[in-house]
């Protein structure tokens, strides 16, 4: 009896600190699992990251999970027993998961892709981190929960299947996708047998999760979507470019002060000179695949009109990044870009400069990449 009496009161405190706290738990919990994804990434294998985030995801379905199962069978969450305080805690695992995996993906779409093609893509990773705070009442909702949760399966396995087969092919994606569609549809159908209840949301969930796949896939073949594994890790604009045994040596302006705070690439270039640009591109170990510059010139009132696409193919496997450059010589004045992309025009990184035309060339110093 008095075991039962301090059980009771033992768990009755947990949870009256639980609910007081509440609004410092799941945000902490959320920043919690973005810190953990920046320590993984830089200390340890990237197939044990993806591991580790595998591992996430399967907790974050048992717990959510134990949240309806228990709800299901009607237990009082007062009553002092090792579900009641699973129970308790299960919310802020799901917020932790849910926080790292999506802080995952966003670190891997974020350095995968140029933010000025891949902005509404990312944006939307970075509002449903915020939201997963802001609006976590909304978050507890089956609806909201398991619609993200199919969100973060396809976004997650769109990260880890190009790791997995080395290859870039649109099937990879379309097989991310499938994989996870049925995943969550199986999981759907487990779930609805441990909560009954929850099958009047069977339509609307349907229509909520084909929406989130067909909205995936429009982003993906729009090339909105960031050419995982892929990551530009060094470019430039240079004067010249030439591989010397295993580096290349660049020459290129000296910088002011201020252009090494505000990079502000501007080339200055004598009559008949070539214009180069240098990229390192990292790629996973036997991943090859073929990578393009693609150079554009604006216009006033055409924009952004292309010149020149010259391709190139890379090895994985490499720390540093696979090198490489392209050149040009015929060009006018005034301002450029090279955007990096695969050759389904996925843009992996963006060279933007402006190139003046001058009598003599400014200084150069050469530095080795």
């Amino acid at each position: 009896m008095f075991t039962f009496v301090n059980d009771f009161l033992r768990f009755r405190s947990i949870k009256r600190l639980y609910v007081r706290y509440e609004r410092f738990l799941v945000p902490g919990m959320l920043l919690l699992g973005v810190l953990v994804d920046v320590v993984t990434f830089r200390t340890i294998q990237i197939h044990t990251a993806l591991m580790i985030l595998g591992l996430y995801a399967v907790l974050a379905g048992i717990m959510i999970g134990v949240i309806h199962w228990y709800d299901a069978t009607n237990h009082l969450i007062e009553k002092p027993s090792k579900t009641a305080y699973l129970r308790v805690l299960a919310p802020l695992i799901v917020q932790f998961t849910f926080g790292a995996l999506l802080s995952a993906s966003l670190i891997f779409y974020w350095f995968s892709g140029s933010f000025a093609v891949s902005w509404p893509f990312i944006l939307l990773l970075i509002f449903l981190m915020g939201a997963n705070d802001v609006f976590r009442e909304y978050y507890l909702r089956p609806f909201v929960q398991l619609s993200v949760y199919a969100f973060i399966l396809f976004s997650v396995l769109a990260v880890a299947l190009p790791f997995v087969f080395h290859s870039l092919s649109a099937w990879v994606f379309i097989l991310a996708g499938g994989i996870s569609a049925f995943i969550i549809f199986l999981y759907l159908k487990i779930l609805f047998q441990i909560r009954p209840d929850l099958v009047r949301l069977r339509s609307v969930l349907s229509i909520s999760i084909s929406s989130i796949f067909l909205l995936m896939n429009v982003l993906y073949f729009l090339n909105i979507i960031p050419p995982i594994p892929l990551s530009l890790t060094d470019s430039g604009v240079y004067h010249f470019v030439e591989r010397s045994g295993s580096l290349y040596l660049v020459s290129s302006e000296q910088e002011s002060f201020l252009d090494t705070v505000i990079p502000r690439q501007t080339i200055h270039t004598a009559p008949g000179e070539r214009v180069y640009v240098f990229t390192s591109i990292f790629a996973p170990l036997e991943l090859n695949t073929e990578v393009v510059h693609h150079w554009q010139r604006y216009e006033a009132g055409e924009g952004w009109v292309s010149v020149n696409r010259l391709n190139y193919s890379i090895s994985g496997g490499r720390q540093r990044g696979y090198r490489g450059y392209s050149y040009i010589t015929h060009y006018e004045p005034g301002k450029w870009r090279v955007d990096v992309e695969t050759a389904r025009g996925q843009v992996i990184g963006r060279v933007s400069f402006s190139i003046e035309k001058v009598d003599a060339l400014p200084s150069l110093i050469i530095s080795e990449k």
